[in-house]
């Protein structure tokens, strides 16, 4: 067979089905068997249109190399992460694309206690695999059997918050057309919160657009819904709903950074020198939270499989990255997009306080730019001559992601993206907005000067 170009570092995408497709969705079945040597796995699927006919084929994959399947059909990929580590798999996939457009799928892997599987161990290999096809006569076939883990599910995620101290908050859930209303609806028998329901229902021709937050133009609706309904906050998820994004009372969107810090003190509460795993882009306010409630700040590269393995090694309370993906040690040190909006929700009932007010004193001592992503001719060079403008003068350098500069009223992370000639720049400061605007424009000013654009995302 041919190179199959759909894989990435930490996973596998492509455009259906030019790029993915279900021979290959076989082949990688047979490659990860091949390279996994499993005896159970977990395979659930997102809502697209081709995610059905990629999980058959993947199935036949497996189960032709002798691995039984357990198939927990439509789910986020906490949902795989969930029932891997649950019933003590030997590993799980997940086929989805996420927030990719609805001609795209694709497919997370992990092994037994949701330990993720990317490109430095295993995900070559898989591919090697795949397109050798060399792939070994099984001493049996396996079974492929059906199995409902959403009622463990649901009572983990639950475990979470004290049901008695709920109020009953009016939340603006937007699933975008994902699968994220399938589990609100689970979830909701249990919770006294009354859900404004926007674009709810699953719909993998995505009619209401990709289910990307991210994108300012698909904000629009939970916006819409949170002020014309008063609801207490909204809440907006991607596709596979890893990741959940919150907005404000008002409407107004709030930067994952703040969630960072936010449910870092809340996670720390009990557990003095409890540990918390951020990444490098966007760094003081989660510093300062987690030092106020008797905790350590971990520094690790951006990346799911680099949290979750730093996680792991130190047995850290919690992760968060400004992407807006939350891990929790109790949840396999993975990510989920359910369990941070129900923190949320319990910290507001038990305050009485607004999210705006919760955020707004964070935002005002550490303002941030937002990560700004620009496309240049040479992302090394780029970088270098940032580097020779701002270097001398920095009280302290760090590159475990990128560069990143500290003054003593401001700092910068600039780092370029593994896949393509985008450079993405983040800009804090303390107590000034104004400072933090200077900054960023003085910063842009000489990325331009090096031929940098401004890209789409």
């Amino acid at each position: 067979m041919n190179s199959i170009t759909c894989f990435k570092a930490y996973d596998l995408r492509g455009r259906i089905p030019d790029e993915l497709n279900e021979e290959v969705a076989y082949r990688v079945g047979r490659g990860y068997a091949q390279f996994l040597s499993p005896k159970r796995i977990v395979v659930g699927r997102d809502i697209r249109l081709s995610s059905a006919g990629l999980t058959d084929a993947l199935c036949r994959g497996l189960t032709d190399s002798g691995v039984d399947v357990y198939d927990i059909g439509i789910c986020g990929t906490e949902g795989v992460y969930f029932a891997t580590f649950d019933g003590a798999y030997d590993g799980g996939i997940m086929i989805t694309a996420s927030h990719n457009p609805p001609d795209y799928n694709g497919m997370k892997f992990v092994r037994e206690m949701s330990k993720p599987i990317s490109g430095d161990n295993g995900l070559k290999e898989i591919r090697a695999f795949a397109e050798a096809g060399a792939f070994p006569a099984p001493a049996r076939l396996g079974k492929r059997i059906p199995v409902d883990t959403n009622e463990a599910y649901v009572a983990h995620l639950l475990s979470y918050v004290d049901l008695k101290k709920l109020k009953p908050l009016k939340i603006v859930v937007n699933a975008g057309n994902g699968g994220a209303g399938l589990v609100i609806d689970r979830l909701e028998p249990h919770l006294p919160f009354r859900f404004i329901k926007v674009h709810h229902q699953p719909d993998g021709n995505f009619p209401n657009g990709i289910p990307n937050p991210m994108l300012e133009e698909n904000r629009t609706s939970t916006i819409e819904a949170i002020r014309s309904q008063g609801a207490d906050f909204g809440i907006a998820w991607d596709g596979d709903f890893d990741r959940c994004f919150l907005f404000d009372e008002h409407g107004g969107f709030i930067e994952g950074y703040y969630i960072v810090g936010l449910l870092a003190s809340v996670l720390l509460r009990g557990q003095p020198g409890g540990r918390v795993v951020h990444d490098p882009r966007l760094t003081w306010n989660t510093i300062d939270l987690v030092e106020a409630a008797g905790g350590v700040a971990v520094l690790c590269k951006s990346g799911h499989a680099f949290i979750k393995q730093r996680m792991r090694e130190i047995d850290g309370v919690y992760g968060g990255e400004m992407s807006a993906h939350h891990y929790f040690r109790r949840f396999a040190y993975c990510d989920s997009g359910m369990i941070p909006w129900l923190i949320v929700a319990q910290v507001l009932s038990e305050t009485g306080q607004k999210l705006s007010t919760l955020v707004g004193e964070r935002i005002r001592l550490f303002p941030v730019s937002g990560e700004l992503n620009y496309r240049v001719p040479d992302a090394k060079a780029a970088i270098a001559s940032i580097e020779a403008r701002y270097g001398a003068g920095a009280l302290k350098v760090d590159r475990t992601d990128g560069l990143s500069f500290e003054f003593p009223d401001w700092r910068f992370n600039l780092r370029s993206s593994n896949t393509e000639p985008l450079i993405r720049l983040n800009v804090e400061a303390r107590g000034s907005e104004s400072l933090m605007r200077a900054k960023r424009d003085e910063l842009l000013a000489h990325l331009k000067a090096q031929g940098a654009v401004a890209a789409d995302h």
